[in-house]
């Protein structure tokens, strides 16, 4: 058996010449949606495919096997339900409303700008027809949603700083002329110097602090106030 533990989304950087030269295997969803799984290439290779968990293998991916062949994947024909919109007086929006309850009960779904598609199951079916869908039974390739988590099984390689809310512009490093208010650190020595006045005292008042009072209130001179004037002065009261 061949092990297969590498995936190529789409054949992703290869040259025609190489795909058109690779085998093929081809797969139903049921088997896609796994990631271990075995299969038959089309040149009789047995095949062990152990990839990342959470993978979904697409109809065009490439699987890369350890002895570095290629193996094509083609998504294989399978019983689906095609919905769309009723012929007479349906509208384009029946497929929003049909995708909304249909996602309501986790049910997978390939998107389509006109169609969707389910797998078969004659309680979705009725329930569709209901809301004056179409719905036939036919046999065909099923890609459906991966899920916006999921990423649909495929890594993009987006790399966004989601720190900065406009993407592409650097993160802003602090430093002098950057023109931002910044509440600095008091020097060193400024710190030991307040460190040393904030210690206890033996006695009296603490060491190095300089306490300065208040500034008095300025005298209003009046009788009783029990200072001597000499009225010659020329003080004004």
């Amino acid at each position: 058996m061949l092990t297969v533990n590498k995936l190529l989304p789409q054949g992703q950087g290869l040259a025609t010449v190489l795909l058109k030269r690779a085998s093929s295997v081809e797969l139903d969803w049921d088997v896609r949606q796994k990631s271990r799984f075995d299969a038959t290439d089309s040149v009789g290779r047995s095949l062990g495919v152990f990839l990342p968990r959470g993978t979904l293998v697409r109809g065009g991916d490439v699987l890369v096997a350890e002895d570095g062949s290629m193996i094509r994947v083609l998504a294989a024909p399978q019983p689906v339900l095609v919905i769309t919109p009723c012929a007479e007086h349906g509208t384009p929006f029946d497929l929003v409303r049909a995708a909304y309850h249909l996602g309501n009960r986790h049910v997978q779904i390939e998107l389509q700008p006109d169609h969707l598609k389910i797998e078969p199951d004659h309680v979705l079916a009725d329930m569709l027809r209901a809301m004056h869908l179409t719905v036939k039974e036919t046999s065909a390739a099923f890609e459906p949603e991966g899920g916006a988590y999921s990423g649909g099984g495929h890594a993009h390689g987006h790399d966004h700083d989601h720190s900065n809310p406009a993407h592409g512009e650097p993160g802003h490093v602090h430093g002098p002329g950057c023109s931002h208010g910044h509440a600095h650190e008091a020097p060193a020595q400024a710190t030991t110097q307040t460190a040393e006045a904030t210690q206890a005292p033996v006695r009296g008042k603490p060491i190095g602090i300089a306490i300065k009072s208040a500034p008095a209130a300025p005298h209003v001179h009046g009788p009783g106030c029990n200072h001597g004037h000499d009225d010659d002065h020329g003080h004004h009261h």
